[in-house]
């Protein structure tokens, strides 16, 4: 599993990380991500949107 990117900030009130996508989406395409064993697959779309499929 590769290391996760550094995120660009984090809320001080919450300890809630801020990434940019696509940080996470290293070819532009789409990103994998497991959750307690399931994967889900992250997508930037043509028009800018995000899409977290199962």
């Amino acid at each position: 599993m590769q290391n996760l990117p550094s995120p660009h900030s984090v809320d001080q009130a919450d300890d809630t990380a801020l990434y940019d996508a696509r940080d996470l989406i290293l070819n532009g395409i789409k990103a994998e991500i497991v959750l307690d064993g399931q994967t889900y697959v992250l997508r930037i779309t043509r028009a800018g949107k995000l899409i977290l499929t199962k």
